[in-house]
């Protein structure tokens, strides 16, 4: 037996038993790495020194990628599963995996440089046709304009010893390639010059054009700039302090507080539009709402608080609707049904929601503003709420066969959604009442034998949101009438 394995032996009643010599090899590794980056390479030979530098070069690129990697990787588990205060933010992530593109990026452009420089594309038979990298170059729209930027050759004369003279050499054929270029920002003085003209005779008459008017009277900005600051804030999300850290670049000292206000003076004159927009958008038959937090600046406290932006939608373009989309953000302090209440005040229709609770006062005969709305729940709240009882209750038994059925017949609604849709009104209609309606009447009747079970207990009451998905009728298929609410158009 090797002595390096001696103390590696241990005696048990079965018989004597080897363990694995890590440590004899966890030594013999590293001192043939070390031997082999000592080792005198100019006593090889040329061909052999070559490839031995070229295979330690390649070596360490991949020691460093993996490096690099390794470092990505801890970042997503530390963001998943670390410490709340340690996890990343959203933006982090975007990060982390914008550096993961490029990382892979880079390796797979090296691979193919030195697949190039091997020579591996002369070994290639004759006629093959040359193939580029597969990598997602972009699309270039026509509706760009193209600066065509031709380059010709130092002398078009044939270089040839013909007899009589060949002359200038014509052309056969060019070879185009494109580019996508990116011209920066570039701002510029608009100088209005309003002349004065007077009589030279009376020197009583003067006629001069009258100033023309501005969004912002006496202020710098042109309609342009304001729009400008707008759409970077509210599309590209770029606060006003790093906007103006954008514009100092340019030399432009424009601070935060003066972008503040155009924005603010910009907003007064859009109300009116905003006020349009959304009656416009409250003369339809069925809406979208939703409701989100937005941290507020809190006066006085030194810090923020907890705002809401009520968005309120339709967009009927998946299925050949008339009607433009649009969207509108409404602004309340709180979450409570009545900022809804106030918002929908003149809509009478069909209103696409989550499960959230505050929505129910629009159902009532008292409700104000209009009559009583009829709510459709979104199907991908219930399969949540049904997920969450088939994983958790999945190896006890509890209801989890009824939980992965209703899951499995949410699942088929959506296929059935996905077959229909862009195709019009009545042929939806038609297609969910003979496929979605007795998918819907199977999960009411699945529900009520759910319901009378022994689970239906305080976890089944986290899931109480489906009793509004099934409706309260005796009736299961006037039951499902009331759920094919919730897979009509938003």
């Amino acid at each position: 037996m090797p002595a390096g394995c001696a103390s590696r032996v241990r005696q048990s009643d079965s018989g004597v038993h080897y363990k694995r010599p890590v440590a004899l090899f966890s030594g013999i590794i590293p001192a043939m790495q070390t031997s082999r980056d000592r080792f005198d390479l100019d006593a090889l030979p040329s061909p052999i020194r070559a490839a031995s530098l070229a295979e330690r070069a390649a070596r360490q690129d991949a020691e460093a990628r993996a490096d690099r990697l390794e470092h990505l990787l801890l970042e997503f588990k530390r963001a998943l599963y670390g410490k709340k205060s340690e996890r990343l933010t959203q933006d982090q992530l975007e990060l982390a995996f914008e550096d993961l593109e490029a990382a892979t990026a880079e390796a797979q452009f090296e691979i193919e440089a030195a697949k190039s420089a091997s020579g591996d594309a002369s070994n290639k038979p004759k006629g093959t046709l040359k193939t580029g990298p597969r990598r997602n170059l972009g699309h270039l729209p026509k509706e760009l304009p193209r600066i065509e930027q031709i380059i010709e050759p130092d002398s078009i004369q044939c270089s040839n010893d013909c007899e009589g003279g060949c002359g200038a050499m014509a052309r056969i054929s060019e070879d185009r390639s494109e580019r996508l270029d990116i011209v920066p920002a570039r701002f510029q003085v608009i100088v209005t010059i309003r002349p004065k003209y007077a009589c030279q005779f009376c020197q009583e008459n003067v006629v001069q054009v009258p100033a023309p008017a501005r969004l912002i009277e006496g202020a710098l900005p042109s309609e342009g700039t304001i729009a400008h600051v707008l759409v970077s804030k509210y599309a590209d999300h770029l606060p006003l302090y790093r906007q103006s850290q954008i514009y100092a670049r340019s030399g432009l000292d424009l601070h935060r507080s003066t972008l503040a206000g155009w924005v603010s003076k910009a907003a007064f004159h859009l109300r009116p539009v905003v006020e349009a927009m959304a009656t416009e958008l409250k003369t339809s038959t069925k809406l979208f709402m939703d409701e989100t937090t937005a941290p507020v600046l809190d006066p006085g406290r030194g810090k923020t608080k907890t705002g809401y932006l009520w968005a309120l939608a339709r967009d009927d373009r998946g299925w050949n609707g008339n009607d433009p989309p649009g969207v509108i953000f409404n602004y309340a302090p709180g979450r409570g049904g009545k900022h809804g209440e106030d918002f929908l005040c003149g809509f009478n229709g069909i209103l696409q929601v989550d499960g959230y609770g505050g929505y129910n006062r629009l159902t009532r005969e008292s409700r104000i503003g209009g009559d009583p709305l009829v709510l459709a729940y979104c199907w991908a709240h219930a399969r949540r709420k049904l997920f969450d009882l088939a994983d958790k209750n999945g190896t006890k038994g509890c209801g989890s066969g009824i939980a992965l059925e209703g899951i499995k017949q949410i699942a088929e609604l959506y296929r059935i959604e996905a077959e229909i849709r862009g195709k019009t009104a009545v042929q939806r209609l038609a297609a969910r009442q003979a496929c979605s309606a007795p998918i819907v009447a199977t999960a009411v009747l699945a529900t009520d034998r759910f319901m009378s079970s022994q689970f239906a207990g305080a976890q089944w009451r986290r899931c109480s949101r489906w009793s509004w998905w099934c409706g309260h009728s005796s009736s299961a298929r006037q039951r499902s009438r009331k759920m094919s609410a919730s897979v009509r158009d938003p």
